[in-house]
């Protein structure tokens, strides 16, 4: 088991809430995994895990705390939840300057996840695959990046981050303001 600097999780739904504390994420062999807490104002928590298989990163996560519906998901440059809003976190991740895009476009942001889907009772359960990330040292590694859940759902096309996190909406009984990232690792 290695424990490896810093890959923060961030859940963000519809308006900037902020990421909470920062801890470490263990690496072992080519797998990391993250712990959502909840940002300001925010009740969302959920598990994501990592693994890396030759080229592809298999990521599995459940998140619950959610409205029912599609939440943006992207791994963003910086590896710093501590301001409340999770502005710290910083845009995202993005190794080539590609624009922003769906994770199935020829060219979008390495950190462009699409989107994950909270049932009726607030909870997201998906799994995705990703061959524009890595767990290892090189470029397109998100060790020590933020991973942020957004409140709104990502349009997939609108620049530069797919309008997730713009305007408010009532999340788990309460309003959040514009821009929300909800839980942080």
């Amino acid at each position: 088991m290695k424990s490896i600097l810093l890959l923060l999780v961030c859940a963000t739904a519809l308006t900037e809430v902020g990421c909470a504390r920062v801890n470490k994420i263990v690496n072992k062999t080519a797998g990391a995994t993250a712990m959502l807490l909840p940002t300001r104002d925010s009740e969302v928590r959920g598990t994501m895990k990592f693994q890396q298989r030759a080229d592809v990163v298999f990521i599995t996560g459940t998140v619950t705390g959610l409205t029912p519906g599609p939440h943006g998901l992207h791994i963003h440059e910086k590896g710093d939840c501590t301001a409340p809003d999770g502005s710290s976190a910083g845009p995202h991740f993005n190794p080539h300057g590609s624009p922003h895009g769906a994770p199935t476009d020829a060219g979008h942001h390495g950190g462009d996840l699409g989107n994950i889907v909270a049932n009726e009772e607030g909870t997201a359960d998906f799994t995705l695959e990703s061959r524009d990330i890595t767990l290892g040292t090189e470029p397109h590694s998100i060790i020590g990046r933020a991973v942020i859940v957004h409140a709104d759902p990502d349009d997939l096309k609108s620049q530069p981050a797919g309008q997730a996190g713009q305007g408010s909406r009532a999340v788990s009984s309460a309003r959040i303001p514009e821009a929300s990232r909800v839980a942080c690792d």
